[in-house]
């Protein structure tokens, strides 16, 4: 009867681990807002769901689709919210119309670099108030920062641009907070995605644009339309990308899952910074020569009314959404604090 039960135990074990086993498996089904072909800000994702097989030992895996085959680019938030999809990789200056405090954790005007981004999110109190967001505001999600880049192009023009004047009347893409600056200066802001500007700059639907950084603007040829390519990007001078992952999904996952996928997501923070540091020079040079760009610098006098507009902007932005002033205020505390560092140890700017 011994042998009978130890077998029947053992039997019992074997039908059972598979079972087990399954359920320690995760397959995270994920959509993307951005192309894969754009370095920097679509490569970073099939890079880290690489590393999250590879770490897992193939437990945990992740299927990315590339934007609007399994969920249009707008609609992650609410897909991955509502179970639709278990996880989605975007930026949350997407959700400004859901969300008021949303772009604060995405690009913030005259806002901080990259080190200084990172530095608020997971040493201060950013990462807790980027989680809160989403928790107050209803959504059923848990946020990751998974990418982030070096600024962006200030913008792409068909003239030049010398004064707040040759702002008025244009029809011009522009992204987050910086969209309501250029609409407070005149101009007609829309946010268009990646994969929709060129036909529309084509059309003459817009007059000019903003999206990225110049190896991902040089994907999207808006050279071939427009010759004038501004900067320093004011508007962005770092841009964070996240995962959002459903809550149910996440609170089951296991803590090594969890581990690894929070951990890759740190790595994937440093990979896209350096890769998109690593890449934009030989654009810039390949803009100038072969493809009749002009690249200019915004004057003192276009950048001091940039952030005196931002400014007001904020302030407005602050007054009607308490969430966004909280955050915005946290944010500023962090940032006069750091400023300290900032100004005594690094370099001035020549």
């Amino acid at each position: 009867m011994k042998n009978v039960l130890t077998s029947l135990a053992v039997a019992a074990a074997v039908l059972t681990a598979p079972a087990a086993h399954a359920a320690d498996k995760l397959l995270l089904k994920t959509p993307i807002a951005f192309s894969t072909a754009l370095p920097g800000l679509g490569t970073p994702i099939p890079r880290v769901a690489d590393q999250l097989d590879l770490m897992s030992g193939g437990t945990l895996k992740m299927k990315v689709y590339e934007p609007g085959k399994l969920v249009d680019p707008f609609e992650i938030l609410d897909a991955v919210s509502t179970g639709k999809i278990n996880s989605g990789y975007t930026t949350a200056g997407y959700w400004a119309g859901k969300i008021p405090a949303s772009p604060l954790f995405s690009a913030v005007p005259f806002g901080p670099e990259a080190g200084e981004y990172m530095a608020w999110l997971y040493y201060g109190n950013g990462m807790s108030l980027y989680q809160e967001m989403y928790d107050q505001a209803g959504y059923n999600v848990h946020v990751l920062p998974c990418a982030i880049i070096a600024p962006e192009t200030s913008g792409w023009f068909a003239k030049e641009i010398n004064t707040p004047a040759d702002l008025l009347g244009l029809k011009m893409r522009f992204f987050g907070l910086g969209g309501k600056v250029m609409q407070k200066l005149g101009v007609a802001t829309s946010l268009l995605p990646g994969g929709e500007i060129f036909p529309a700059l084509e059309k003459g639907a817009i007059d000019a644009t903003e999206f990225s950084m110049p190896a991902i603007d040089a994907r999207l040829g808006f050279h071939k339309l427009v010759k004038y390519n501004y900067f320093p990007g004011w508007h962005q001078q770092a841009t964070v990308f996240e995962l959002l992952i459903n809550k149910d999904v996440w609170n089951e996952a296991t803590d090594q899952h969890k581990a690894i996928i929070e951990n890759a997501c740190k790595a994937s923070m440093a990979d896209s910074f350096a890769e998109g540091e690593a890449i934009q020079h030989d654009v810039l040079i390949d803009n100038v020569e072969n493809n009749g760009v002009e690249i200019k610098q915004w004057s003192d006098e276009m950048l001091a009314t940039f952030e005196e507009t931002w400014n007001a902007v904020a302030e407005e932005e602050a007054a009607s959404n308490e969430f966004f002033a909280k955050v915005l205020a946290d944010m500023n505390d962090f940032r006069d604090g750091y400023t300290l560092w900032k100004e005594n140890a690094f370099l001035p700017r020549k």
